[in-house]
């Protein structure tokens, strides 16, 4: 893709965290970016911020991952305004964490309908532009799609199952043009499982380091596709 002022990113769960770092680094490189979240407010509040950051355009859009329906309207609106989609950041996501015999029916549905299945609409929502672009799909998916651990059983299984999934499409749609990866990282300073980001934090994965990691992969040379990559802090937390 290389070239990336004037292209744009679909970025699903982008009013905060990984999804927000992504966009910001985007922006920075002139792309105009689409972020949703699941009410209009956050959506607005986010872009309003979003909207100050480098020279390519920001809309935000009220959208849920777990309905199809949701997704392709919000697909139909950022083609509407930008013309087209050349980047699909499928970052939504949640985690419900308690022992097997705790969790929940609720929990684990919620776990499942919004990290998996929730990327598999938002691939289908975009797939026609996407393929148009011939762009990219990137998944964020987690270290927990590699490595299980205990209270994680629904947490575990919508990561491994996405990382599956990205890996299966990327073999399914290389021949049409479109590039797939997915971004595993490990402890990053967000609001993940309601925890509050705060100085302590700086020993983590910071979300502009993954909005970096994205950028460097659209600026890869189109022969070359990392298509699955592991990253963590560097050291780990003292004490």
């Amino acid at each position: 893709m290389n070239k990336l002022p004037g292209k744009t990113a679909f970025i699903t769960g982008g009013s905060k965290g990984i999804g927000y770092g992504i966009a910001e680094s985007l922006l920075k490189e002139g792309m105009n970016v689409a972020i949703t979240s699941r009410t209009q407010q956050a959506a607005d509040e986010a872009a309003v911020k979003l909207s100050k950051i480098g020279t390519g355009k920001v809309i935000g859009l009220a959208s849920d991952v777990r309905d199809l329906d949701s997704q392709k309207a919000a697909v139909e609106k950022t083609v509407k305004t930008f013309g087209g989609i050349d980047v699909l950041v499928a970052n939504a996501g949640l985690g419900h964490f308690a022992n097997v015999l705790d969790m929940t029916p609720d929990q684990w549905n919620e776990t499942i309908d919004t990290n998996l299945t929730g990327v598999f609409y938002s691939v289908k929502a975009a797939l026609d532009a996407i393929i148009k672009s011939q762009g990219y799909i990137i998944t964020i998916a987690s270290l927990a799609g590699t490595n299980f651990f205990p209270t994680a059983s629904a947490y575990n299984a919508s990561k491994f199952g996405l990382v599956g999934f990205t890996q299966a499409i990327m073999l399914d749609l290389r021949d049409k043009g479109v590039k797939v990866s997915t971004i595993m990282p490990g402890s990053v300073a967000t609001h993940f499982n309601d925890h509050e980001p705060n100085a302590r934090d700086a020993w983590k994965i910071q979300p502009e380091d993954l909005g970096q990691m994205t950028v460097d992969l659209l600026k890869m040379h189109p022969r070359t596709l990392p298509s699955k990559i592991e990253v963590r802090p560097s050291q780990p937390a003292k004490g």
